[in-house]
């Protein structure tokens, strides 16, 4: 089994936000691979189904935190005790300003870049989380980014988004395989990021 968590808020207050990128890819996930109900469970939204790969299906379980962003780990640290799986099993799907709009790249190991999200997961789980990093841009100041994220995606921006979670859920396989890789120039493939907006000072890393 594998773990697949999402950064993100709770409520339909937060539902469209920057900030939860992350349960959107989940949410398309479930959609797309037909997963069964979300259902209440180690203080997420949890959802189980197995997905094909080449090597065969993998059984899956879906959490979106409903702890606030901030203390998603211990979620999803509760999650992989129950199971018995290592840090390795669990991958986070979570919104990167520091990262250019619709961009997207894959991350082991490392800090937590001021995310306050992912210091929670790397408490909890440790160093050897897999995160997908997933661009929303920067505001351009840091003043700025809590507005910023904590903002709904402009209409501007929805062909984008979209394309991005259709390519996470129809690339899915190859992160499941450990093709970590593969995966991100699969995503990059199916939904090439748009031209940056130059006010918009996001910062490659």
């Amino acid at each position: 089994m594998q773990i697949l968590a999402g950064q993100g808020n709770p409520g339909p207050k937060y539902a469209g936000n920057r900030h939860n990128l992350g349960f959107m890819v989940l949410d398309r996930i479930a959609s797309d691979h037909g997963f069964g109900p979300w259902k209440q469970r180690f203080q997420s939204e949890a959802a189980e189904g197995t997905v094909q790969t080449a090597n065969g299906p993998v059984k899956l379980l879906l959490l979106k935190p409903q702890t606030f962003y901030n203390e998603s780990g211990r979620a999803a640290g509760e999650a992989a005790r129950f199971f018995k799986l290592p840090p390795e099993a669990v991958t986070v799907f979570h919104d990167e300003i520091d990262l250019a709009p619709g961009r997207l790249r894959v991350k082991r190991g490392g800090g937590h870049s001021g995310n306050n999200g992912i210091r929670s997961m790397l408490s909890h789980l440790g160093p050897d989380v897999r995160r997908i990093r997933l661009g929303v841009g920067h505001p351009g100041d840091k003043t700025k980014v809590m507005p910023y994220v904590l903002a709904d995606f402009a209409k501007a921006e929805k062909d984008w988004v979209e394309a991005l979670l259709d390519a996470c859920s129809r690339a899915l396989p190859y992160l499941l395989e450990d093709n970590d890789e593969r995966f991100q120039t699969e995503v990059l493939r199916l939904a090439p990021a748009p031209k940056s907006d130059p006010r918009q000072g996001a910062r490659e890393t």
